[in-house]
C-alpha cells in the first residue's frame, strides 16, 4: 500500500476482521483536493450493499475552502464503492449473516487515486475486547523485559 491518508483504528478495536477488500471511491474534484489536504475522517465509516452496488456511508470529508459554491461538496454524502461484480456479490452473501458488516479500516493513494480497505468484521463482545487488551499488555510486558535484557547485555 503506498502513501496512508486514513486509518480507522476503532474498527480495529470493534470487529474481527474476517476479509480484506480493496475499492476505488468514486469522488469529485473538491473531495480529492480536501483529500489531499488531510481533511478526511472514516471513523464512523461503513459500506452497505444496495441493489448491486456498494455505498459507502458516514465518510466525512470536509468542504474544500477555495471550491465554488456551485462545485462544493456535501461532507457527509453517500459515496458509490467501485468494486468488480463477483466481489459485490461475495460481500452481499458474507453481509448477509448475522452479525456481519462492512467497516472502512484505511484509505490510501494508490498511482494517484484514492483507495478505500473495507473489510468484513464480526462484531467484538466486551469480553474479546478485554482479551485484546490483556494481549497488548502481555506483549508490551514482554518487549521491555527483552529490552532491558539486551540493555544488560551491551553493558
Amino acid at each position: 500500500m503506498s502513501d496512508e491518508i486514513a486509518t480507522n483504528r476503532k474498527a480495529l478495536r470493534d470487529y474481527h476482521i474476517l476479509e480484506r477488500y480493496e475499492a476505488g471511491v468514486e469522488l469529485r474534484g473538491s473531495e480529492v483536493k480536501s483529500i489531499r489536504l488531510g481533511k478526511l475522517n472514516i471513523s464512523d465509516a461503513f459500506a452497505r450493499v444496495e441493489r448491486g452496488q456498494i455505498w459507502l456511508y458516514n465518510m466525512d470529508i470536509q468542504t474544500y475552502e477555495k471550491a465554488n459554491g456551485w462545485s462544493q461538496h456535501e461532507p457527509r454524502r453517500t459515496r458509490r464503492l467501485l468494486l468488480h461484480k463477483r466481489e459485490i456479490l461475495k460481500l452481499f452473501v458474507l453481509t448477509q449473516q448475522k452479525g456481519n458488516s462492512l467497516p472502512v479500516l484505511q484509505a490510501y493513494w494508490k498511482n494517484g487515486k484514492v483507495k478505500m480497505e473495507i473489510g468484513v468484521g464480526k462484531g467484538k463482545t466486551k469480553g474479546d475486547q478485554r482479551e485484546d487488551l490483556k494481549e497488548k499488555a502481555v506483549k508490551r510486558e514482554a518487549q521491555r523485559v527483552v529490552a532491558s535484557f539486551n540493555q544488560r547485555a551491551r553493558e
